[in-house]
């Protein structure tokens, strides 16, 4: 009788769900176990600071599949199983039933990591108090929720300005709550040029919430619960905190099995997702990627590129030939009535990268400038002043900014030039597109510049 090939998966969000149903749909025969340490399986985290704000009224329209409909497609799934050592030289991995307070041992013939990342908490005084949270999974996400219902804060204080940050502070303002922002850098949204990211701070103060730049946080205080947190400059009033300064690749188990680490500590991959240990393959927020402006290798954990490399994962596993070719730095994200994106490299990270810079912002219409509804859409190129390449691309708008940012996106892919852009043979209706688009606008603009 032929053994069969058993796939071990750790992890079951995005990159983990991802590869285990790739390989079961590639190979039927094979055995396919997804361990999961939390309670949920394949939801979408982004959407949870809108569970937050009580725009989505369930946490069961985050989740995308449950177990159930993995077993019904031949995947196990065993959530609440922790996965505490990996022996890659007998091929197994020992693991915690977390329920149950057990551990045994599991054999796999190939194993993809997709541990995910964990949200970075600072060794600060008073991070442990209750009332102090980060939001990195699901059941954080409920935590928060089940807080704002129970404990009924009075001042919440958020630390860290990025997206996770600001669309926090969204939230807990559609409670009414008053909202401080603490970040230590010398403007929000750090991934876009101080130029653009001047309108997304507006917009946030404009919805009441304080700001605080270039500010530290030094420590909470409370008894038992927060009450306040002490920043470089002030002490501000506080019964719920939340964390958003970032993350870090969770990588433990795999390089005390000796994979290797690359860019920003995360996993280190090749384009079919390997590692240097045969047998095992990394994908998602504990994995590298390979940045398509610029060939490095980079550490951009975001759910698209999870979802991406878990599928190339699992296809390879179960005998496929496939690659991930890697990522144009795309993110977009609405904040409070803006919406916000970008792609490839910024400015500030252009000339970092030593390229000789050109950039254009223009304003524009989101459509037809006499069509009702029609708002305002800031846009900016950056391009190789030598090759004329596009480098990169910023859009914010109260419309209009997040799919456009796509097409840009595609050109540098392609890596197309800004006067390849300006023959762009774009859709036109006054509804929701004017007969020169933004875009277009801004790459005649840039087109000028030789």
């Amino acid at each position: 009788m032929v053994k069969k090939q058993r796939l071990v998966v750790i992890g079951g969000v995005a990159a983990g769900a991802s590869a285990a149903a790739k390989a079961k749909r590639t190979n039927p025969e094979s055995e396919v176990i997804l361990l999961e340490r939390g309670p949920f399986i394949s939801y979408g985290s982004c959407g949870m600071p809108a569970l937050v704000a009580g725009m989505i009224p369930s946490a069961d329209e985050l989740i995308a599949r449950d177990p159930q409909e993995f077993a019904r497609r031949g995947v196990e799934v065993r959530t609440q199983h922790q996965v505490m050592e990996v022996d890659a030289e007998n091929k197994r991995v020992l693991v915690a039933e977390l329920t149950a307070g057990r551990e045994y041992s599991l054999a796999y013939d190939d194993l993809v990591i997709a541990m995910g990342a964990d949200a970075i908490r600072p060794k600060l005084p008073g991070l442990d108090l209750d009332g102090v949270f980060v939001l990195r999974t699901l059941a954080d996400g409920l935590a928060i929720s089940e807080a704002l219902k129970t404990h009924r804060p009075r001042s919440v204080a958020v630390i860290g300005a990025g997206y996770v940050g600001l669309l926090m502070a969204a939230a807990f303002r559609a409670h009414d709550l008053p909202v401080t922002v603490v970040e230590m850098a010398p403007q929000v949204m750090v991934n876009l040029d101080e130029d653009m990211s001047m309108l997304v701070l507006d917009e946030v103060r404009s919805h009441g919430v304080r700001v605080l730049l270039n500010d530290k946080l030094v420590r909470c205080e409370g008894r038992n619960r927060v009450e306040k947190v002490v920043t470089e400059s002030e002490e501000i009033p506080a019964d719920l905190v939340l964390l958003a300064i970032g993350v870090r690749p969770n990588t433990r188990l795999a390089q005390e099995a000796g994979v290797q680490l690359g860019a920003g500590g995360a996993i280190a991959v090749d384009k079919h997702m390997r590692t240097n240990v045969a047998g095992i393959y990394a994908a998602g927020d504990c994995a590298e990627a390979v940045l398509q402006v610029t060939g490095d290798k980079v550490y951009i954990p975001l759910g698209t590129t999870a979802n991406k490399q878990g599928r190339v994962a699992g296809a390879n596993v179960a005998g496929m030939d496939c690659t991930f070719e890697g990522i144009a730095g795309t993110a977009a994200t609405k904040v409070f009535g803006l919406e916000v994106a970008r792609t490839g490299l910024t400015e500030r990270e252009a000339v970092t990268k030593g390229f000789s810079v050109h950039t254009s912002r223009i304003t524009a219409k989101d459509r037809s400038g006499y069509y009702p509804g029609a708002s305002r859409l800031d846009v900016k190129l950056v391009i190789d002043a030598g090759g004329r390449r596009l480098l990169g691309g910023q859009l914010i708008g109260a419309s209009g900014a997040v799919k456009r940012v796509d097409v840009l996106a595609a050109a540098i892919y392609a890596q197309m030039t800004v006067d390849d852009l300006t023959h762009f043979d774009y859709s036109y209706t006054p509804s929701a597109a004017s007969v020169w688009d933004a875009t277009l606008i801004a790459a005649n603009v840039t087109s000028r510049c030789k």
